[in-house]
């Protein structure tokens, strides 16, 4: 059997994404900057597909800048707010993605101030010290807090953030890599400046995204060359994939509410059948809290004998089982998970193995049930 509960790492896409994206590539071939008709045929497309992401989130389809995906549009809004709106002191959290930390790694080498929020027990950011943080000095500002934790789910609580910052004169970016097509947003009402998104977290293509970023801020191109993307992002748009992109965000929200119960449905057996075998499971985060984590993924430190753990992922691959010992993006690297290193974990489980599954509406509760089995395996 093959299980695939990796979905926080990339999701399958829908058939409907995929025959649409080969329609456009046999059909669609024109460079959208081009005058004549097949050119214009393209950038008709591609805006058609900018108002409908825009109405998804409600906002302006002009704040709406496709890249590449989550990592470029971290990248942009992160620099760009430096070189453009000239922030000196960028505030975060030691639990972001690499693709901010490691932006923010490179500007402080370049003289930008980088403060950290403190953490709460259970790896969410204290308000109280953010505000703080805020109030040090008079330099402009800059929030950069994700949404959506990838490792342990824990949700930010973006609209509380997000006034902080305003009554405060700092910027707010969010990356909501694992919150866009998930979780509902009002863009036009919540105090957001930027956010980041990625197709292929909500059944889209990979490497395509985009950047919200709100009019009048005035932040200038990040990849230098033609006018594209309202003068922000150069280079030829990748239309197949920005149609992959806009068929996506239509179809996740359109099924958002039924695909969510069904998902939660998944989280709530994982739980429950998870205890059953392993009552002493530490689930890390906030991910086994079904009201403060995101409903889509459970990061467990299971208890295991040392030569138990250290077969648990040869294990699971040899079940046929996808899952994951932390982001994909850093699978492989033997420093092991920043995320749970940073956690206020019991002594106890720091030593235990941890896992993360997370599920999509493709995934079935057979799947959970042979997954549970299967780590039972390992108690014998």
């Amino acid at each position: 059997m093959k299980v695939y509960f990796d979905n926080a790492a990339s999701t399958p896409m829908r058939n409907e994404v995929i025959e649409l994206m080969t329609q456009s590539m046999s059909r669609t071939f024109g460079n959208p900057s081009s005058t004549h008709g097949f050119g214009r045929k393209a950038k008709s497309i591609i805006e058609t597909a900018r108002k409908s992401v825009a109405k998804q989130l409600n906002c302006e389809p002009q704040e709406i800048i496709f890249t590449s995906g989550g990592t470029e549009s971290d990248n942009m809004i992160l620099r760009c707010a430096v070189k453009d709106l000239k922030v000196k002191t960028i505030i975060s959290t030691v639990l972001e993605h690499h693709a901010v930390l490691n932006v923010l790694d490179n500007l402080s080498k370049e003289g930008v101030s980088i403060r950290y929020v403190d953490l709460d027990e259970n790896g969410s950011p204290k308000l109280d010290h953010l505000e703080s943080l805020l109030e040090l000095d008079d330099t402009l500002k800059l929030v950069s807090l994700m949404h959506i934790n990838n490792e342990i789910g824990n949700i930010l609580d973006l609209d509380s953030v997000g006034a902080i910052c305003k009554a405060k004169g700092a910027y707010f970016h969010t990356d909501a890599v694992q919150g866009v097509g998930h979780f509902t947003f009002d863009l036009k009402s919540q105090p957001i400046d930027f956010l980041a998104a990625a197709a292929h977290k909500f059944h889209g293509p990979k490497g395509v995204g985009f950047a919200f970023i709100r009019k009048k801020t005035e932040l200038h191109s990040f990849i230098v060359g033609g006018p594209q993307e309202r003068g922000l992002r150069a280079g030829t748009e990748s239309l197949h994939n920005i149609i992959g992109l806009q068929k996506a965000i239509e179809i996740a929200y359109e099924k958002l509410e039924t695909e969510k119960a069904h998902i939660l449905g998944l989280k709530k057996h994982f739980i429950n059948q998870l205890k059953s075998f392993f009552p002493t499971a530490y689930f890390n985060g906030l991910s086994g809290n079904l009201k403060d984590s995101t409903y889509t993924l459970v990061n467990v430190a299971l208890p295991l004998e040392d030569s138990k753990s250290q077969l648990l992922d040869f294990h699971m691959d040899l079940k046929g089982i996808a899952c994951s010992k932390g982001s994909a993006c850093q699978s492989g690297a033997d420093s092991g998970s920043h995320v749970l290193s940073n956690l206020k974990r019991p002594e106890a489980i720091i030593k235990y193995p941890s896992l993360r599954f997370s599920f999509s509406s493709f995934n079935t509760i057979e799947e959970v049930d042979y997954a549970i089995n299967s780590l039972s395996d390992l108690q014998n």
